[in-house]
């Protein structure tokens, strides 16, 4: 007989949002985590609420812009040439999921997960007591030029069908609501149900700590295997110690497909190294969340100070960070915004778990129903877990879920 109900491997924002939302449905939950709450990525993300980002990455655009940017080693998109090679297939997946077709049926099924997130993002909050540490400031995304301004609306069209809101502005406009911009942005397009979180670090904390003040537990232990058995799932840990559970949710973000690929699901999770340097507060007086679209990178406003942060560099999990990306952001956001004081910033790298459609992997091993996968999220992890744990809880307890999860299925690749 199963010692738990559930098991959740991994105490990241996906994790213990999930163990939050499966104690809410009655059922007894043991987290285990090899590092601890906020370990990994839910530590230095921008803090984003990011409901309009609805877009896949994989995407036409991204595939007239890449060419460019890879030539830049520093720029917003990257692949070490030591990962070439293996990241070949996955860049092959990547393409085929840049046709029209293929980009239409992700953003609806994105649309309809981010409008579930949304839509659950205030009973996490009270459920975790974290409602004080929402900022529903909105995002300003800037342009240099009116070609680059044109270039980006067809996407905004995109979003419009499917609802969402937003306001194109002039420099006048974009100066009154974020003052000490660079005169080079000419054009802007300010998001207002874009929210973000005062910080990331703490409220995954706070998760964990509500998470335990209601008779959860957090165990440090790292999980080398997942053994389907008759009543429950194996779950062994590196300390030679095997727990029995009536279920296992797989939240480890990067590093999930270890476990899965034991259970026979291959799920093709590559790994969006980030990087970002947090300044100190006063660093500069930055109002809401900004993105340098043609750059590949967004300030944050966070209660620690100023978050410079972002690109991607598709390196995988064992390459040595390379903190040249994090100062090349760093150089730009000066000249981006004048004024802005560089000196005492801590520097960062997380690996943000990334499937080549855009989409997550939410949904049972084709091994057993025992186990459900919760993955993938890219850089929008902290955006979907709200959702993504209503899901989860939805899966644990049987019930219908409240979106069509064919497009999440791991069973997709």
């Amino acid at each position: 007989m199963a010692s738990v109900d559930v098991i959740v491997v991994g105490a990241g924002v996906i994790g213990l949002s999930s163990a939050l939302a499966a104690q809410a449905r009655g059922l007894s939950v043991l987290v285990v985590d090899r590092i601890g709450p906020a370990g990994g990525a839910s530590v230095g993300n921008s803090g984003a609420f990011a409901f309009s980002e609805i877009l896949p990455l994989a995407s036409p655009g991204i595939l007239y812009k890449s060419p460019k940017w890879l030539l830049d080693p520093l720029g917003p998109l990257s692949i070490p040439p030591a990962y070439a090679l293996k990241i070949a297939p996955w860049m092959y997946r990547f393409w085929r999921a840049c046709s029209p077709a293929r980009v239409a049926q992700s953003t609806v099924a994105q649309t309809a997960l981010m409008d579930l997130s949304k839509a659950e993002l205030a009973p996490l909050l009270e459920l975790s007591g974290t409602a004080d540490m929402l900022r529903r400031s909105g995002n300003l995304q800037v342009y240099e030029g009116k070609a680059e301004f044109t270039a980006s609306l067809p996407g905004w069209q995109a979003r419009a069908a499917h609802g969402i809101a937003f306001d194109h502005l002039t420099a006048a406009e974009m100066t009154a609501l974020q003052p000490g911009l660079s005169p080079q942005f000419t054009h802007g397009t300010f998001t207002p149900e874009w929210y973000s979180i005062s910080d990331p670090k703490q409220f995954t904390l706070a998760l964990a700590d509500r998470f335990r003040a209601k008779g959860g537990e957090v165990r440090l232990a790292e999980v080398t295997d997942l053994v389907p058995q008759e009543g429950g799932v194996a779950v062994r840990l590196n300390t030679g110690v095997a727990l029995l559970a009536g279920k296992v949710v797989l939240a480890a973000g990067a590093f999930s497909h270890l476990l899965a690929r034991g259970l026979g699901d291959k799920i093709p999770l590559e790994t969006e190294r980030g990087y970002n340097t947090t300044l100190p507060t006063g660093a500069f007086d930055l109002r809401m969340q900004v993105t340098f679209g043609g750059h590949g990178f967004v300030a944050s406003p966070l209660a620690t100070g100023v978050r410079i942060g972002g690109a991607v560099e598709l390196g995988g999990l064992k390459l040595a960070p390379n903190y040249k990306r994090a100062d090349a952001m760093l150089r730009k956001a000066q000249a981006f915004l004048p004024g802005l004081d560089p000196k005492g910033g801590v520097q960062w790298m997380g690996f943000r778990p990334s499937l080549p459609d855009s989409l997550p992997a939410i949904g049972c091993s084709r091994a057993t129903p025992r186990v459900i996968h919760a993955f993938g999220h890219g850089h929008l992890g902290l955006t979907q877990s709200a959702g993504t744990a209503r899901l989860v809880a939805d899966l644990l307890v049987g019930a219908r879920p409240r979106i069509d999860l064919s497009p999440f299925l791991p069973q997709r690749f």
